[in-house]
């Protein structure tokens, strides 16, 4: 099959709807810096409509917040680009969806905005399940 995107992601992204298919799971998506992209490349893979329950893509902090319900307080203190903001934003992608697993992603693509604590190039993934522990983050940067 042809892809719009390079091999590397598109291989990932057909796992992904491999593994989720198999599974029963919907998937739903929350970006920042990607832009749509993850769901993008999600959307390539034939079957993808078996997974893909929903994709929001919430750049600015107020989508953030009205979208996902990310509270304004945690933005402030920890920043946009944080895990605690990114693991809130994937718990909200549960929380307005059906998903049964949800991933997010935000982070400082440059060229500025950067700064000594948070470089450019700096991005943040969390993953969060339904009915999942919210104490028990899955969350990392880099």
């Amino acid at each position: 099959m042809k892809y719009s995107l390079p091999k590397s992601i598109a291989t990932l992204a057909e796992q992904v709807v491999r593994e989720n298919t198999a599974a029963g799971r919907l998937i739903a998506t929350a970006e920042s810096c990607t832009g749509g992209m993850v769901a993008a490349a999600i959307t390539e893979v034939p079957g993808s409509s078996a997974v893909l329950h929903a994709g929001f893509v919430t750049y600015s902090n107020e989508a953030k917040t009205k979208i996902l319900k990310v509270s304004d307080e945690l933005i402030d203190t920890f920043g946009a680009v944080s895990i605690a903001v990114v693991w809130a934003m994937a718990q909200g992608a549960l929380k307005v969806s059906n998903a049964d697993i949800a991933v997010a992603i935000s982070g400082i693509a440059g060229p500025d905005g950067g700064t000594e604590q948070k470089p450019v190039g700096t991005v943040v993934f969390a993953v969060a399940e339904r009915g999942q522990d919210p104490e028990q983050v899955v969350a990392d940067k880099v």
